[in-house]
């Protein structure tokens, strides 16, 4: 393996962005998107006609967040909306007839982050005389649902720069449009701080425009007076925030609502008028994060019980919670670096759930080729959702597993990997400086991780819930780190182990220093 310097490190991390750094101030018009005045367009006559507007969203992180910030601009332009998320246990995945009937008399529908395959529900619309705009960001199906407009970056004709975006980047844009169709002056600046929640969560890669929005977003997150924003930062004690802290911490609590009870709840938090008001939505999310690691844990464990040396892993539950579903197969594939579908039983004894995916395996594609056994699916190449008939389980298994044969063996792997070796002796507020200049770091820009051999053990000890994180002191030729190994799941015996690690800037009871975040102990 490479012995690797702070210099070696740069020049690694500056070949990712061969294509410089995208500004601000160099975003894509939101019109270069397909239909997206026409969309706008018809927004703004519904605002003038005061026509009855209802926003349709979704109950992950992504979708939560685009509701929210549909919701945000209506209340700043002072115009009454219906903004509605559906309940994953009541009413499934997106807009459906069910909603469209729970919505009543309405005039216009605009969806945000679902709607690309809403067939049955834009036939819906068509019939009652609601006219239907579908913003979204999901792979579309080869027909079209019959809607006023569709606004997603993936469908063919659309010029808009920067495909591979989330849904509430849509909508920001759509915002951005109808800000200028209407001739307001609203700072769109003022949103970043949740639109980086939801680009981060949906594991969006961060180059181009998305690392901008997210880096501006993160500074924003600092000094946001949004409420639930200022408790975030109170509870947690933290005044500078990283992709990590999103993406591990932050996401999780958000999405745990939608996951285990109703994510209406999620949107309260991130609209709340006031501290009072989020620190009561934030305690009982918090409730729900806490049921839902309790979950997630049961169904991971009688999912192992399940997992063969198929391509691609495919696990099935009688009453596993499907809120927790997606979560179990990203745990699945991080575990074995193969994609991962897991399903639960649904009310109507049918199975559905979530997929994840590897390295360059294109999930879509494979539950495509293998649509004649699923009665539904969407998504796209990282992630997806589907339903299946349970007699249709093992063909399906074995199928997918069959086209998963002829994808090779390179894209499984996972392009994340160690960059080389790096000795203590290159840790120093340089080399951090380097790492925190190519921020911030997540799909398509993935946190370097080193390896380091022989390393001293000279304390250790369990901390955290049920001491399930191992924190330790660590030397490699005199130089010596605090380091913390998360979700520990080594019996350390040897006082020398080798390691996969990242160092970090930590800050601690008012003290920083550089701190060791052990990825694997070989």
């Amino acid at each position: 393996m490479r012995v690797l310097t702070k210099q070696d490190i740069f020049t690694i991390l500056q070949e990712r962005f061969k294509e410089g750094f995208v500004k601000l101030s160099s975003l894509p018009h939101p019109s270069s998107m397909k239909d997206m005045q026409k969309a706008s367009l018809r927004i703004a006559d519904a605002i003038k006609n005061g026509e009855k507007i209802a926003i349709v969203g979704d109950y992950d992180v992504d979708g939560v967040v685009s509701t929210a910030l549909m919701k945000e601009f209506f209340s700043l332009i002072d115009y009454p909306i219906e903004a509605k998320i559906p309940n994953r246990f009541r009413h499934g995945y997106g807009l459906s007839p069910k909603i469209i009937e729970e919505l009543g008399d309405v005039d216009l529908i605009i969806t945000v982050d679902n709607g690309i395959s809403a067939h049955e529900a834009a036939t819906l619309c068509q019939e009652k005389g609601i006219d239907l705009i579908i913003t979204d960001h999901h792979t579309p199906p080869q027909t079209l649902p019959p809607a006023y407009a569709i606004v997603n970056p993936k469908q063919e004709q659309c010029s808009f720069a920067y495909p591979e975006i989330c849904g509430a980047q849509v909508a920001w844009f759509l915002i951005g449009q109808l800000k200028q169709d209407l001739g307001l002056d609203v700072d769109m600046k003022q949103f970043l701080d949740i639109l980086a929640v939801a680009i981060i969560a949906d594991v969006m890669p961060l180059r181009h425009i998305n690392r901008s929005l997210v880096q501006a977003g993160l500074k924003m997150f600092e000094r946001s007076e949004r409420p639930a924003i200022a408790y975030l930062r109170s509870v947690l004690k933290k005044h500078t925030f990283h992709s990590e802290d999103i993406g591990f911490t932050i996401a999780p609590i958000i999405n745990s609502a939608g996951r285990m009870e109703d994510a209406n709840l999620a949107l309260q938090f991130l609209n709340a008028k006031d501290f009072f008001d989020a620190s009561v939505y934030y305690a009982r999310l918090l409730s729900l994060n806490m049921q839902r690691k309790e979950e997630e844990r049961r169904v991971l464990q009688e999912s192992l019980e399940q997992v063969g040396d198929e391509r691609v892993i495919v696990v099935a539950g009688e009453d596993w919670n499907e809120g927790v579903v997606g979560i179990v197969a990203s745990r699945l594939v991080d575990r074995f670096s193969r994609p991962a579908i897991v399903l639960t039983t649904d009310k109507n004894g049918e199975l559905k759930g979530s997929g994840r995916s590897v390295g360059a395996v294109d999930l879509y594609k494979l539950l495509e080729g293998s649509s004649q056994y699923l009665t539904r699916f969407g998504g796209h190449k990282k992630a997806a959702g589907l339903g299946l008939k349970k007699e249709h389980l093992q063909p399906f298994k074995d199928f997918i597993n069959l086209l998963a044969q002829k994808i090779p063996q390179e894209d499984f792997i996972d392009t994340s990997t160690v960059l080389g070796e790096l000795p203590f002796s290159e840790i120093d507020w340089e080399l951090i400086d380097i790492l925190e200049s190519f921020a911030p770091y997540g799909e398509s820009n993935p946190m370097p991780k080193f390896f380091a051999s022989h390393v001293e053990v000279l304390e250790k000890r369990g901390v955290g819930e049920d001491g399930r994180h191992l924190l330790m002191t660590l030397r490699q030729n005199g130089n010596i780190f605090k380091a913390i190994h998360f979700h520990n799941e080594t019996d350390l015996q040897n006082d020398r182990i080798d390691i996969v690690y990242q160092p970090v800037k930590n800050i601690y009871n008012n003290s920083i220093y550089i701190q060791l975040h052990i990825k694997k102990i070989v």
